[in-house]
């Protein structure tokens, strides 16, 4: 009866994250490969933790506090129209530059910079964004570092220490730098300030109607009621100046009903089965205790993404 009822939380949580090809399903040719964090990094570990669930939301809602970033990703994405098909695509992007080989990590960072050429325009502010500028391209990979970041500090496995957090930090600076990503602020502290303190934030358009949509998500029923006490809890977790710029409130108790979600989640889903998977094309020893769902593997092209990866 466990089994059944993890079987299908796993299958629940993620439904929303497969419309898309899963990024690894050739991982396990490229055996010994490490990628750009490998075995031991804080990112694997970070990133592949259920509390990534509310690092995504967070993300989401962080970056849509820049009046120009947002503008890029209403004039320009289909997120309205294909919501769960962004989200499985932005999934993919995060899985394969943390837990690709590197051949995958540098295919998805093309992909990204193929996606990101179009889209230039003008804010409702009547400021220029272009998606490849090195300013913007930092808030949406800072942002999305801080909110990862976050939520396992407030919400992971284990304890994080101070060093744990700057190398976490220190390691996605590799991503920052393919992208062209400028400052990549070299600490934990003087990220979240850095995110805190950012000049350009501002309500916006944008911003409106991507803190409406992530209210109210294309879900339905146990998967509704879930995301909700997760997004209450990415919320909760958002520093106040950016909650004012983003119109939304902290509720009272939703840290610890994020708390208790991400415990039933871990129970059902364990950690992510890429974080898995990359253990085993690099030669790496595999904690026990860690993994619960089935192995990715080499021929599996129709297994989803892992929903540890949601994100940007």
């Amino acid at each position: 009866m466990l089994d059944s009822l993890r079987r299908r939380i796993g299958t629940a949580a993620a439904r929303p994250f497969g419309h898309a090809p899963y990024p690894l399903a050739d991982t396990l040719d490229h055996a010994g490969d490490p990628g750009l964090c490998g075995p031991g990094s804080a990112s694997w570990a970070i990133i592949g933790d259920v509390s990534g669930f509310i690092g995504g939301i967070r993300a989401l809602l962080v970056q849509a506090a820049h009046p120009e970033v947002v503008a890029g990703v209403l004039d320009h994405s289909r997120y309205e129209e294909d919501p769960l098909g962004r989200l499985s695509r932005t999934s993919s992007y995060v899985t394969a530059s943390t837990y690709g080989a590197m051949p995958e990590v540098e295919r998805a960072i093309q992909m990204v910079r193929r996606a990101h050429r179009p889209v230039i325009g003008m804010s409702h502010r009547g400021e220029a964004y272009d998606a490849g500028d090195a300013g913007l391209a930092a808030w949406v990979h800072n942002a999305l570092t801080d909110s990862f970041l976050v939520a396992y500090d407030r919400f992971g496995r284990s304890p994080l220490t101070t060093d744990d957090a700057d190398r976490f930090v220190v390691e996605q600076h590799a991503i920052g730098r393919m992208l062209d990503a400028d400052p990549l602020p070299a600490t934990a502290h003087d990220l979240a300030r850095w995110i805190a303190e950012h000049p350009s934030l501002a309500p916006s358009p944008g911003q409106a109607a991507t803190t409406a949509f992530l209210a109210r998500p294309p879900l339905t029923g146990g998967l509704l009621v879930g995301y909700r006490l997760l997004a209450a809890a990415a919320v909760a977790t958002i520093p106040r100046r950016l909650r004012r710029v983003l119109g939304v409130r902290r509720r009272p108790g939703a840290l610890l009903a994020g708390r208790i979600a991400i415990r039933i989640l871990r129970w059902g889903l364990g950690s992510s089965p890429s974080w898995n998977l990359a253990l085993v094309r690099a030669g790496a020893e595999v904690p026990a205790g860690l993994f619960v769902q089935p192995l990715p593997t080499q021929r599996s092209g129709s297994v989803g993404i892992g929903p540890h990866e949601a994100g940007t």
